[in-house]
């Protein structure tokens, strides 16, 4: 599972991470730590999960050096530079760690333009070892962009054979943001699992549906966080190392693309 995407500002990030989102907080250090025996060492939570203090309790809890770890937490939206300070701090008490591996802004509300400014203020003091945004489409995108000292080093939108990005992904090749998605199964919606086009292709490779949807987006070069709370789906996951998809297949997924969310939120 060792392997690296590497962000624009020469920070290594695993391109295959664990995430969090809806894990109750009741089991959210269990699913970690099952995470972390399997060999994730990317995890992907959020001040919006309420989860963020278990997380941090399996990362201490698992003996493992704390640098061997990703981790990832994301700010709701502020009321500028000073809450956003606030917000920053508290990310850092939860965790109870000492730095931040990646910081996003979960959302494009309120004034982010102000709260990126405070994000880029502790990544200047190395408190935050990258930053970046959430569900930011191009004119959200450009605007930061217009308006920041930091390039991100990061987006997160909702990314999978469905929705695929390419436009996206293309004007955030230019200034070197990377793609990270959510949702990479998309929650199993339309018929995800099922899909034929993906069916034929997890057979060929005796592979299952989900291996191949994570192997399509990683081969284009995204960070995927997959969820599960199943010890043994968090195995399927990352066992996406030992086949690689032709560009026969490829072309063949890429006819899945609907050119919209499938959650109605952005």
């Amino acid at each position: 599972m060792n392997e690296f995407i590497t962000l624009n500002n020469g920070v290594k990030m695993p391109k295959i991470g664990y995430g969090v989102y809806q894990i109750p907080s009741s089991i959210t250090k269990r699913c970690v730590m099952d995470a972390i025996s399997l060999g994730y060492r990317a995890i992907d939570t959020a001040q919006y999960y309420e989860n963020e203090s278990q997380v941090g309790e399996a990362i201490r809890d698992s003996g493992i050096p704390r640098n061997e770890f990703f981790v990832t937490t994301k700010l709701l939206h502020c009321n500028g530079y000073d809450d956003t300070v606030r917000s920053i701090k508290s990310s850092l008490e939860e965790l109870n760690i000492e730095y931040i591996d990646l910081l996003l802004i979960h959302e494009p509300r309120g004034n982010y333009v102000e709260m990126y400014r405070a994000m880029e203020d502790f990544y200047n003091k190395g408190v935050l070892r990258a930053i970046g945004i959430s569900n930011f489409y191009e004119e959200r995108y450009m605007k930061l962009i217009n308006n920041c000292k930091v390039i991100p080093q990061v987006n997160q939108v909702e990314t999978h054979v469905f929705r695929q990005q390419d436009e996206l992904k293309s004007l955030m090749d230019k200034y070197g943001t990377k793609l990270e998605s959510w949702s990479p199964l998309a929650c199993g919606r339309n018929k995800f699992f099922s899909n034929p086009v993906l069916s034929k292709i997890a057979n060929k490779y005796n592979k299952t549906v989900a291996q191949v949807g994570l192997r399509f987006l990683y081969q284009r070069d995204i960070i995927i966080i997959p969820k599960s709370t199943h010890k043994e789906r968090m195995e399927e996951n990352k066992n996406i190392f030992d086949f690689e998809l032709t560009n026969e297949d490829m072309e063949a997924i890429k006819t899945l693309e609907e050119g919209e969310s499938l959650f109605g939120w952005w």
